[in-house]
């Protein structure tokens, strides 16, 4: 598949997408906690990998942690934009606080208490600890895998998620003796079906012409 790709064969786009858009969407959901981002992400990741196929590597085994290292720095770039806009919304006077329960409804996990202690926790992580976290504990990479889809050395990936681990524990137990009821202000939704996968993105096959340069 990975000489096909570099070639631009036009049905290959779709079978990686058949392959990896599950393991793709499950991992940016759980960085960013977005359902809606989290498919934009994948759609990103997939249209990037085709327009930069001729960068690939000739040599190497499965495409997940190429796939998983386009997704990284996607997200990256989101993060990014999403600080300039919050620095230049905050140079706009406020005309009178308004609330926003948006944080509190926790929509983008199912209703199981537990889930929703555990994704606060890895909230508070640090970005780059939440990321080796992520692919090496729910993407299943191995240490190479997630040191690759990253682009550091595997020593690197190894002390993050020990940091990361440490940390989620600390989280987790403080969250747990914290908390005593739901609070009577915070609805409460119905578990949604686990984790969808977005649908095929026929926009992303290639022109014949891009196919053929």
């Amino acid at each position: 598949m990975r000489t096909r790709l570099r070639r631009g064969d036009p049905d290959v786009l779709g079978e990686l997408y058949d392959e990896h858009a599950q393991v793709l969407y499950r991992y940016a959901l759980r960085v960013t906690g977005d359902w809606a981002e989290a498919e934009d992400v994948v759609s990103t990741t997939f249209l990037e990998a085709w327009r930069g196929r001729e960068r690939l590597h000739p040599d190497g085994d499965g495409l997940r942690p190429w796939l998983l290292g386009i997704a990284t720095n996607v997200m990256r770039r989101n993060a990014r934009a999403r600080r300039r806009r919050d620095l230049a919304l905050a140079r706009i006077p406020e005309r009178g606080a308004v609330p926003d329960f948006s944080d509190d409804l926790v929509a983008h996990l199912a209703d199981v208490e537990e889930l929703r202690a555990a994704r606060r926790a890895l909230a508070r992580l640090r970005r780059r600890d939440r990321e080796v976290f992520t692919l090496v504990v729910w993407a299943g990479l191995d240490y190479a895998s997630a040191a690759e889809a990253l682009g550091t050395p595997v020593g690197t990936v190894r002390s993050r998620l020990s940091r990361a681990r440490a940390r989620l524990r600390e989280l987790t137990e403080a969250e747990a003796k914290a908390r005593t009821h739901v609070p009577v202000s915070v609805p409460v939704r119905v578990a949604a079906p686990a984790l969808p996968v977005p649908g095929r993105l026929p926009a992303l096959r290639p022109s014949t012409q891009e196919s053929h340069g």
